[in-house]
């Protein structure tokens, strides 16, 4: 898919796939009824890895890049990770907001030219349950990115046996990639 048609995106199905050493996402389109349409990124990433990074391809096969995302610093809970294109060209970042992350989990997405978009889960109560009831880690948890008042756009974890994610989006300047980039980190980087 060239960069034009994923830029009228208005919607995106993120999956992650279950398997032993690492974790896999599959990010799809959206068909106007509704079903899943075609695969625009597959990611892997290590678990337990000292300095996260993370690779996404344009499919499973692994053959072509087609972006990613890497933290600047070793074990930092507040880090910065740089998105960059499938040249290493870099397109934004994000990070976690630590302290504000610590009863409501919060992310700032820095795209230049549009400037900082601020996530936080939608619902207080979800957001403290599952962070001292461990077990409710499974509860669907809703994320609003917001340029002041304004969303731009949302994520919503769906019930289900494995993680499951509806991203909409409003705002037709944000890039694409990296509205999945931090899609794919809100599960992957969530529990740090």
């Amino acid at each position: 898919m060239d960069f034009n048609q994923l830029q009228a995106q208005p919607r995106l199905l993120v999956r992650q796939r279950i398997r032993m050493a690492v974790n896999q996402y599959e990010v799809h389109t959206v068909a106007p009824d509704g079903s899943e349409g075609g695969m625009v990124a597959f990611a892997q990433q290590k678990r337990m890895a000292f300095k996260e990074q993370v690779t996404i391809y344009t499919d499973d096969s692994k053959q072509y890049p087609f972006m990613g995302f890497k933290a600047r610093k070793r074990i930092d809970l507040g880090a910065t990770y740089d998105i960059t294109d499938h040249n290493g060209a870099a397109i934004g970042n994000f990070r976690k907001d630590f302290k504000q992350s610590l009863l409501r989990s919060t992310w700032h997405l820095e795209q230049p030219g549009l400037g900082i978009t601020t996530g936080q889960e939608r619902s207080p109560v979800v957001s403290i349950l599952r962070r001292f009831i461990s077990s409710l880690s499974w509860l669907p948890y809703h994320f609003d990115f917001k340029a002041g008042e304004q969303t731009v756009f949302s994520v919503e974890k769906k019930w289900g046996l494995r993680d499951r994610y509806v991203v909409e989006i409003q705002d037709p300047k944000l890039d694409r990639r990296l509205v999945i980039a931090q899609a794919i980190a809100l599960d992957a980087l969530q529990g740090r």
